[in-house]
């Protein structure tokens, strides 16, 4: 059986071609030189510029919404927005597309409206007449029609999949329901030019305003302040609000007003518990995260892969793609801004197993590690929120790469020894994430070479794959640090760990273990065929073409995982960063010691057994 009459987009197979449908318009306004005030298809520029500034206000509604640091207390459903629904909103401007050729269409058929006055003030009376007359009480009774039988399963149901309202989801809807829209919107604007008091400010604004109010209902963040309605109570029944129409989304036979809940009461739909849960999410909840995970901004580019900047672009592994060079000057001037004054904060969040997980993130970029003078500043945001979250109630934090940084503070010694009566358990991570690239060697090799082999992470995997007999050339030019290491081996086992100094000593070695940054030049000493393992950060680049690269140690969460919507870094979906995944462990199996300084190696085949019964798998 086919699909129903409009409910799905003709385009939906052109994926991000869908934008050359704006073409034959663009075109025109090349071709007739819009951006002269002249010209005749002036207008034609004014409506394609129009339609941008409607994009950008469902975008920047979108980014105020995943503002956890300054949303997360008044969000109403308090899930994260998963992959799924980011998925299946990922075309939510579909509706612009539409919309814009139906304005077009209007400007070709009534040649009038291309010559409207810039303001008429009699215009806004007559819109919001017909608006309160007919606008509202038409979508009202649309809407209930919308939910009823073979409408709500074929149209409308697609619109409240979405678990978590976004104002994205105020565009995701059926071809059908956005005509109905559209045309609804298009009455009191119609009425005002028919009356003669038409004018350009009056549409900007009644239709801006009326994506506002749109994307402002399905934001997911109360905005009202409780008090509001009590010391005016007409406005209840004037101006819905994003608690108003979220009951309508998660009940779904209430609140189905456009923006008026007057018509509610007239209808009989209205609930009655509207009100005061409005109060109730006005004032203010916040839920205390059982887990964090303590990360760091890598660099500008990086910066802009966040839900609250782009939600879809954050959704997918990180790439330096075109669209972000015009904003590199903005995330340039906000991280200037965020060393200056800003803490430590929340950026996103999942469930597992019931539990609330969140990513915070220090003010921080990946070269301020590298600064001498910024030890000090760094060390203090990391104790700061660690204080936090201990004071919140979380039972772990683990510590993102850099700050776990041995020359920073130790790998988190440096915290606990400052405050020994922590409750929150300090994490870095390295148990795991040494257990990771371990289980990546193939079985059967017989010897490695090894760069970073005398820090943490170096020193446990070369003891591990020592007592396994298999010979571990460590590359240093430190024998003191490097006799260090072979004294923490059996004396059968120390013959296994070599020391060598230059990187001709592995021109014959095919597997590659990497804790240290590798130029081109040091890479053309790999024999082909060779597989570099990797857990220097940032990883180092692929130059050889005969050659392999693996990516930074990480493991998949479970399926279980609930409400995850944004990817760690480059890495895919579902999959985090092994330390982020270590800490993970540490919280499941409910350990109550901090896991910081060196790496126990006895724990490392423990650490990964844990790691694979919860549920947790190599990438």
């Amino acid at each position: 059986m086919g699909a129903a009459f409009l409910s799905s987009w003709p385009w939906d197979n052109l994926g991000a071609y869908k934008y050359v449908l704006y073409a034959p318009l663009v075109g025109k306004a090349v071709a007739g030189r819009a951006w002269e005030r002249a010209s005749p298809d002036h207008w034609l520029l004014l409506l394609l510029v129009f339609f941008g500034v409607r994009a950008l206000t469902y975008q920047l509604w979108s980014s105020f919404s995943n503002m956890l640091f300054a949303t997360r207390r008044r969000r109403i459903v308090r899930d994260g927005v998963d992959f799924g629904q980011i998925d299946r909103e990922w075309d939510w401007d579909n509706f612009l597309i539409l919309q814009v050729h139906m304005a077009a269409a209007a400007f070709y058929a009534f040649p009038s409206l291309r010559h409207l006055p810039l303001w008429d003030a009699r215009g806004l009376a007559v819109v919001a007449l017909l608006h309160v007359a007919a606008t509202e009480p038409l979508f009202y009774a649309a809407h209930r029609a919308f939910h009823r039988g073979h409408l709500f399963s074929c149209y409308h149901s697609q619109h409240h999949s979405a678990k978590v309202p976004q104002p994205f989801t105020a565009g995701f809807a059926t071809p059908l329901e956005q005509l109905v829209l559209g045309a609804l919107m298009a009455v009191p604007l119609a009425a005002a030019c028919a009356a003669g008091h038409g004018s350009v400010a009056l549409a900007f604004a009644y239709v801006l305003g009326f994506d506002n109010l749109r994307a402002m209902g399905h934001c997911n963040v109360e905005v009202f302040p409780g008090g509001l309605f009590q010391s005016l109570p007409v406005l209840k029944y004037l101006i819905y609000t994003p608690t108003y129409h979220t009951i309508h989304h998660t009940k779904e036979d209430a609140n189905f007003c456009l923006f008026m809940p007057l018509f509610d009461l007239i209808g009989g739909t209205l609930d009655a518990q509207s009100w005061e849960m409005q109060k109730k999410t006005s004032a203010g909840v916040d839920e205390v995260p059982e887990f964090v995970f303590l990360a760091h901004v890598v660099d500008v580019m990086q910066s802009l892969h966040v839900p609250f900047v782009l939600r879809t672009f954050a959704s997918t592994p990180f790439s330096v793609q075109p669209f972000l060079l015009p904003m590199w000057p903005f995330a340039f001037l906000v991280m200037l801004m965020m060393w200056a004054w800003s803490k430590t904060f929340v950026i996103s969040c999942y469930r597992l197993r019931g539990r609330l997980h969140q990513m915070w993130a220090v003010p921080r970029y990946g070269f301020h590690y590298f600064l001498p003078f910024a030890k000090d500043g760094i060390n203090n945001q990391i104790e700061l929120a660690i204080l936090r979250a201990d004071k919140m109630g979380a039972k772990v934090v683990s510590l993102a790469a850099l700050n776990k940084n041995e020359a920073l503070n130790g790998g988190g010694t440096l915290f606990v020894n400052k405050h020994p009566g922590l409750r929150v358990r300090v994490v870095h991570g390295n148990t795991l994430t040494a257990a990771v690239i371990l289980n990546e060697i193939p079985q059967g090799t017989t010897e490695v070479f090894m760069t970073g082999a005398t820090s943490k992470l170096g020193r446990a995997i070369a003891l591990y794959l020592c007592r396994k007999k298999v010979r571990v050339m460590m590359m240093t030019l430190s024998t003191e640090r490097f006799q260090k290491i072979q004294r923490e081996a059996t004396p059968e086992h120390q013959q296994y760990l070599v020391q060598v100094t230059k990187y001709r000593s592995a021109q014959h070695c095919k597997t590659w273990i990497v804790g240290k940054w590798l130029s081109p030049r040091e890479q053309r000493w790999a024999p082909p065929g060779t597989h570099f393992h990797q857990f220097v950060v940032p990883p180092i680049i692929g130059f050889r073409r005969d050659c392999t690269y693996g990516k930074l140690a990480a493991m998949r969460l479970p399926k279980d995982v609930q409400g995850l919507g944004a990817c760690e870094y480059s890495l895919e979906r579902g999959v985090v960063h092994a330390c982020h995944a270590g800490g993970v462990v540490h919280f499941l199996e409910g350990y109550t010691h901090h896991e910081v300084g060196a790496i126990d190696v006895d724990r490392i085949d423990v650490v990964w057994e844990a790691a694979l019964r919860h549920g947790l798998r190599p990438v």
